[in-house]
């Protein structure tokens, strides 16, 4: 027998190796988004302190929610602010931990550290002695802050979130429980303190409430507009090349009218635009056709389309 020399076998393909795919990058839009946000509540913490400090503790005056109680605890107890804005708040911590959200939990802590950490160590100067100007311009930096501390993403005050969770368990709504909740508040310091502080404290938390809406709406609170008018295409044309707006164009009939029944085909205009434009959006209408029916309402929130909105965290 022959012995024949096996040549040996050819080794199984291997599979490519593979990829490593790196960790993503966040773009550069991430980390500004991030820089604005930590700036936003910085400032928004060192407002609220100064409201505090400058006006609201000096004129012993209280504002609504979980920071209205801490000063009056404060005020009746000697206790020290910092510390009751941090011990009072923590239950609402927790609980949007376990109802909400961990990151809101999160941002929530630490806003409200900042903010006892600014009231313990950084010295605001006292401004005036001037009741009316303490609750007003009290109200409003503590508001300014409260806002821009929102649109950072973060909450100097936990009375919201208890709104929130309590809401999902009753049929009252949000805004109702908050203005239960004040109103007890400015009850007990009217009992304890005196009426007259309650009142002034009732306006300091006016202030803070306006300046709230208006930092986070600011003057881009939204308006929409509903548009009947024979002259459609035009106006359509004036929205989205004039104004530089998105439109929607409905097709419709004319109902009763000034002359009787109309059941002419109509087209429909609808657009949303901001409180600044809609003087324009007015005049621009009326130059087109003046006998132009216009409805509009305010818009609580949009989302894609043209419109741009400002993110809040």
């Amino acid at each position: 027998m022959f012995l024949r020399k096996m040549r040996p076998s050819a080794s199984p393909p291997t599979s490519s190796p593979t990829p490593i795919v790196p960790p993503p990058v966040h773009d550069r839009g991430w980390w500004r988004r991030q820089v604005v946000n930590t700036l936003l509540m910085v400032t928004g913490v060192l407002s609220a302190g100064f409201g505090l400090e400058s006006f609201l503790l000096p004129g012993e005056f209280l504002d609504g929610g979980v920071t209205g109680i801490s000063l009056l605890l404060a005020q009746v107890f000697g206790l020290p602010l910092p510390v009751l804005i941090v011990v009072l708040n923590v239950p609402f911590v927790f609980m949007a931990w376990r109802q909400l959200d961990p990151g809101v939990a999160v941002r929530t802590l630490i806003g409200i550290v900042a903010l006892a950490l600014v009231l313990a160590l950084v010295p605001f100067p006292i401004i005036t002695q001037d009741k009316l100007l303490v609750a007003v311009f009290g109200g409003f930096f503590l508001g300014a802050g409260i806002g821009m501390a929102m649109r950072g993403g973060g909450v100097l005050d936990g009375t919201e979130i208890m709104a929130i969770y309590l809401s999902k368990k009753s049929s009252m709504t949000i805004g109702d429980i908050v203005l239960v909740f004040n109103i007890i508040i400015f009850g007990v310091a009217a009992y304890i303190l005196s009426i007259e502080t309650a009142l002034y404290s009732i306006l300091a938390y006016l202030a803070a409430a306006k300046t709230i809406d208006f930092v986070i709406d600011g003057l881009e609170e939204y308006t929409g507009v509903t548009i009947m008018s024979g002259q459609a295409d035009a106006i359509r044309r004036m929205v989205t090349e004039k104004l530089g707006r998105g439109a929607t164009v409905y097709s419709g009939k004319g109902g009763y009218g000034t002359h009787g029944h109309q059941p002419n085909a109509i087209d429909i205009v609808f657009t949303v635009i901001t409180r600044l434009e809609l003087t324009q959006l007015k005049t621009e209408v009326e130059l087109l056709d003046p006998n132009a029916f216009m409805v509009m309402h305010s818009v609580k929130e949009t989302k894609g389309g043209m419109i741009k909105k400002r993110p809040l965290h």
